[in-house]
């Protein structure tokens, strides 16, 4: 049953990527709206992919990067909903269901090659509250990066006197603006709740809160330059176009240097 919807969740999202760029493409604002509703059922299937992991044997820890990253698209997906629904965002989903598809697709390659819930490092309430937590600010800066590149593209094409908003359904630079503000303003704080709750596991499984691996400080140089990036965007008044910016260069810092520790550990 998970396995199925896993697949569907990944099918649905596929489909609206498809959309989205159909109705790019051919300019076309209702096809950018079936898109939406097409994700908006993908992420109801995907909600339920993590409502039934227990249900597998042995059921796969959530700390594993696949399942951070399901869970990163998972929530980085339902706040664009939640923003398009409030906003015109609309347009944003030929980007955010590419992204969202990726990570479910990750989840599903990788389903049944973990080591279950066996591993007492992993096990408690801890370790569950630093995946969950950090996957989820991870998620809402994702969104924020995405915003901030197709802010960026249609600022490029506005300058050119070739916008690509209006007709074919993008939404517009102060729409992409307030999203990418609200998503760091919500995410940050919700990545520091995920280094912190990482800290007190490390605490508890070794007495240090912090031991100097590669992966923890390469994670805390990438959150504390977010940080300073957030802070700027947020305390020095910077122009919309420097924050797309930040948000995008900043997210791309956060990815990489995540996926790179845990590759090297």
């Amino acid at each position: 049953m998970v396995t199925l919807l896993q697949q569907s969740t990944a099918a649905l999202y596929l489909l609206a990527g498809a959309l989205g760029a159909a109705g790019l493409a051919l300019s076309r604002p209702a096809l950018a709206r079936a898109a939406v509703w097409a994700l908006a059922v993908g992420c109801v299937a995907h909600g339920l992919v993590f409502s039934l992991l227990h249900t597998l044997d042995p059921p796969p820890p959530l700390n594993d990067l696949p399942s951070a990253l399901s869970f990163m698209a998972w929530v980085g997906t339902a706040s664009f909903l939640l923003l398009a629904w409030r906003t015109r965002l609309l347009g944003l989903v030929v980007l955010v269901a590419p992204m969202s598809f990726l990570g479910v697709f990750a989840a599903w390659l990788t389903a049944g090659t973990g080591t279950g819930g066996g591993d007492p490092i992993g096990a408690g309430s801890l370790p569950h509250a630093h995946v969950l937590l950090a996957s989820a600010g991870l998620g809402l800066l994702g969104l924020a990066g995405l915003a901030g590149l197709l802010y960026l593209v249609e600022h490029r094409r506005l300058k050119r006197k070739r916008p690509l908003g209006g007709a074919s359904g993008l939404p517009s630079l102060e729409a992409l603006d307030r999203a990418g503000a609200l998503a760091v303003a919500v995410g940050f704080p919700l990545l520091s709740l995920g280094v912190l709750t990482g800290a007190l596991w490390q605490q508890a499984v070794l007495g240090v809160p912090f031991g100097g691996s590669a992966h923890e400080t390469l994670c805390l140089v990438a959150w504390g330059v977010y940080g300073v990036l957030a802070a700027l965007r947020f305390g020095a008044n910077q122009p919309a176009r420097r924050c797309a910016w930040s948000s995008l260069a900043g997210f791309a810092l956060l990815g990489l240097v995540v996926l790179g520790a845990e590759w090297l550990t």
